[in-house]
């Protein structure tokens, strides 16, 4: 049984950054996450090598120009300052959003979208070559050689003087660290729901955690690849709001580098999504992409379709029914009893300022690390 001083569960950005600052403080660490690859919501998909499925296995994380964003696309430096400069100092490159031309509306079936003037975000959406992967690729380089995958952190066991960790890797076979803290960087549902604590947390804590909506659980989103943005040419941002669907909302997701793209947010509900096939959904997106943006767009050098409501490591039966809003952050870490001062939530969604963001993962992990035990930080 290994000793260590903290133990983070969870390898999406919020894990890999408190890392990256336990790092910087020397504080000895291990980082464990279940998935076979890290970056949690963040994915992309690269075209031409990989194809999108919903259970990760094909979706290529490394950075390239030709990724496309499956989880969170978006930043705005502006007033997330915070995740901005962690951007600079890793020398990852960023751009706008392109929203320049006319957007289209489709309100009512069997008639034809209508051609709007189209609006930028204010202040502007970013994003990053390489896609959103590209944060996280950056920091797992400073941090690989502590970060163990396919490790599912299943038990805390409060003993007087340690936590234990019981993890079981893809074989079965369970592994336990010890340590003095453990960061919780996954969302408070899936702490509450998956994780089993001895002795249990508090009712109101556990309570309020379980009621915690995850972004991006009840969400799919679709992305068309192109071999050029032709809608460009006609004078259109590539931009829509639909009524009828399936896709609600789209924009350009197109490279810097030329590859054309559009995306897409699903407003149909889980439960029908989960009813048809992937290659129906994608009929019925092309279509409607067909509808807005003329016959070229039925002409898909590839399509991905990730679908978060079915990935069991991001989204539980509660999230089905949820609204896809951005919830209040809850409490994180117990106030009283034996788990106080030995756990602290470090999830996107505990962030105060951002729930649910990127920006808001960068925000809780360093709240959690800045607020860890003094003998910890002492070290």
């Amino acid at each position: 049984m290994q000793d260590i001083p903290v133990v983070i569960v969870g390898g999406g950005l919020s894990g890999l950054y408190a890392a990256f600052l336990l790092e910087q403080k020397g504080i000895a660490y291990r980082l464990l996450e279940a998935r076979d690859t890290f970056g949690g919501r963040i994915a992309v998909a690269k075209y031409p090598d990989a194809h999108a499925t919903n259970n990760n296995t094909d979706i290529d994380q490394a950075e390239s120009s030709a990724a496309f964003d499956l989880g969170p696309s978006w930043f705005w430096p502006d007033y997330q300052t915070q995740l901005s400069s962690l951007v600079e100092s890793l020398n990852l490159s960023r751009f706008a959003q392109f929203e320049e031309g006319d957007m289209m509306v489709e309100r009512i079936a069997n008639q034809p979208p209508v051609r709007m003037q189209g609006y930028k975000s204010a202040p502007p959406s970013m994003r990053l070559v390489g896609g959103m992967a590209a944060l996280t690729d950056a920091l797992y380089a400073r941090d690989a050689s502590c970060i163990m995958t396919s490790q599912t952190v299943r038990q805390l066991n409060k003993t007087s003087q340690y936590i234990e960790v019981q993890s079981e890797d893809s074989s079965g076979h369970m592994t336990t660290l010890r340590a003095k803290h453990v960061l919780l960087a996954l969302p408070p549902r899936l702490v509450e729901g998956r994780i089993a604590f001895q002795p249990a947390l508090p009712q109101d804590l556990s309570e309020q955690w379980r009621e915690t909506a995850t972004w991006m659980a009840p969400h799919a989103k679709y992305v068309a690849v192109y071999e050029s943005p032709f809608w460009r040419d006609a004078g259109f941002s590539g931009a829509a709001r639909s009524a009828i669907g399936p896709l609600t909302e789209i924009h350009d997701a197109s490279t810097l580098e030329g590859d054309g793209a559009l995306f897409g947010f699903f407003g149909v509900p889980v439960q029908v999504r989960q009813s048809v096939s992937d290659t129906v959904l994608k009929e019925h997106c092309r279509a409607q992409l067909v509808r807005l943006f003329g016959e070229q767009a039925n002409t898909t050098k590839a399509e991905y379709l990730k679908d978060w409501a079915k990935d069991p490591l991001t989204a539980m039966s509660a999230d089905a029914s949820g609204n896809g809003q951005h919830a209040v952050a809850p409490p994180s870490k117990p106030k009283t009893g034996m788990w106080q001062d030995c756990i602290t939530g470090c999830g996107s969604e505990w962030s105060a300022q951002f729930p649910g963001y990127v920006a808001g993962a960068i925000d809780a992990a360093t709240v959690a690390v800045q607020s860890l035990p003094a003998t910890i930080l002492r070290q």
